[in-house]
């Protein structure tokens, strides 16, 4: 199930650098084709260049988005969670052998 979202990612973020390179061909070709004018030719590719943004945006979102659900259906949390809980832990066990190592008759 990971491999396929990272796939996905990978696939999405290949997909992003293509559309600029594919947007500036295009741009070329709307240049000679339709006798655009440079300035014209770069409003376009700045057009495509912010949609090429906007999908990769929320394809990263989509994708967060399922790793974190499929990541809660497993079972699995996240690291930072995960180095709280081993900090107390460790709190814990340090508690526990001082409270060993006291003298007998000290507590009170």
């Amino acid at each position: 199930m990971l491999e396929l979202l990272e796939k996905a990612a990978l696939t999405a973020l290949g997909a992003a650098s293509l559309t600029q390179k594919k947007g500036e061909e295009m741009v070329q070709e709307l240049k000679t084709r339709y006798k655009m004018s440079e300035e014209e030719g770069r409003v376009f590719l700045e057009r495509i260049q912010d949609m090429a943004r906007v999908g990769t945006q929320r394809t990263s979102e989509i994708v967060e988005t399922e790793v974190k659900r499929v990541l809660d259906r497993i079972g699995m949390v996240p690291r930072d969670e995960f180095d709280r809980l081993e900090r107390r832990v460790k709190a814990l066990e340090a508690q526990r052998l001082d409270a060993e190592n006291e003298e007998p008759g000290t507590e009170c």
